[in-house]
């Protein structure tokens, strides 16, 4: 091979690499859009699934799972719990709110399904931040579990960073990091 079509080589297979670029981000879910019953094995911390028969319980329980409509939700009746950045630990502050949460739960919400929704700030990827939402999501599951609130009632539920101000500021994102517990109304 001669050194102009070693060349003409060279720029074709440079070209072709930079053409081709990094993939793009997989397109995100509409958030508005909220999905339940992923049927996605729910881990306790020992790594026991304890929500696969309570996950096809539930479906069967919400006719017609998948999409819910939102004006099926009742949010801002139970306490919205906060964590701190890229933790899913349930801060020692926040527990009461979950004791609270369980008692109005037991007391006013009896055969309620609850849903939980796990979210995140803006900073991470999006694949990152779906799965530290469902993370959160799940810490408070176990909690409420722990304080016997039914699994079959809890739906985690992970809106990652799909809710979150891009850019924000520190309080604002301090304020993404959270799970709402919200009641579905049937």
């Amino acid at each position: 091979m001669n050194k102009l079509s070693k060349l003409v080589c060279f720029i074709l297979i440079g070209s072709a690499v930079l053409l081709a670029g990094c993939p793009k981000k997989p397109k995100r879910p509409d958030p508005s859009a909220t999905q339940f019953g992923s049927g996605s094995p729910q881990l306790n911390s020992t790594g026991v699934d304890f929500g696969a028969d309570a996950a096809n319980q539930l479906e069967s329980n919400t006719a017609g799972a998948g999409h819910l409509d939102p004006a099926n939700l009742e949010r801002g009746v139970l306490p919205t719990v906060y964590f701190d950045f890229d933790r899913s630990a349930i801060k020692q502050s926040e527990r009461t709110k979950l004791d609270e949460a369980a008692k109005k739960i037991a007391a006013d919400y009896k055969g309620k399904q609850i849903l939980l929704e796990g979210h995140c700030d803006w900073r991470g990827t999006a694949e990152y931040n779906m799965g530290l939402g469902d993370r959160r999501a799940n810490a408070v599951k176990e909690y409420l579990a722990k304080l016997g609130v039914e699994v079959i009632r809890l739906e985690p539920l992970s809106k990652g960073d799909l809710d979150a101000k891009e850019n924000a500021t520190g309080e604002e994102m301090s304020k993404d990091r959270r799970v709402e517990l919200v009641i579905i109304k049937q």
